[in-house]
């Protein structure tokens, strides 16, 4: 099991990073457009006074070595369950996949930190894990080099998003 932090800088206050977080277009864009998703989806989206709740469906562009593309197949995809907790301003996921629900995992927590007046750090804490004989370690070390990849990816699109749309 792979457990590890992604932290990025994001130039907005903590307000603008969420009200963008849960930004249909600009989640649709950031996916589909900046990521090269093929799919990606908000099936559902809830408020209430003390949590958002979101789940989405994506087809992530996959750059896999050949055994980890073997085992997941040509067109991987994963719904995303995730929640908002407006007190402690926390967001949790928890990833299922299309295929091997029962063998592999990834889920995780994410929050922001004020670092000036107009810039918020963005933590991630990510836990991954592939329990598939022989090849387990390397479907996380692929999962995690994705994930960093995309994370930051986000971070650099975000940081666009926050000097065109403000």
């Amino acid at each position: 099991m792979g457990k590890f932090t992604i932290t990025n800088e994001i130039n907005c206050n903590e307000e603008t990073f969420w009200k963008i977080f849960f930004d249909k277009e600009f989640n649709e864009k950031l996916y589909r457009g900046h990521l090269g998703f093929p799919d990606f989806r908000i099936l559902e989206q809830r408020d209430s006074d003390t949590e958002t709740i979101r789940k989405v469906a994506g087809t992530p562009k996959m750059s896999v070595p050949g055994p980890v593309a073997k085992v997941l197949g040509s067109n991987f995809s994963y719904t995303e369950e995730g929640r908002f907790d407006k007190k402690s301003k926390v967001w949790s996921w928890k990833m299922t996949p299309g295929t091997m629900a029962d063998k592999l995992r990834n889920e995780g927590v994410m929050r922001i930190e004020r670092i000036g007046d107009s810039k918020v750090r963005r933590i991630a804490e990510i836990v991954i894990e592939a329990k598939v004989f022989g090849i387990g370690g390397l479907i996380e070390s692929s999962a995690e080099k994705q994930l960093r990849e995309g994370w930051d990816g986000s971070a650099v699109y975000m940081n666009d998003w926050v000097k065109t749309h403000s």
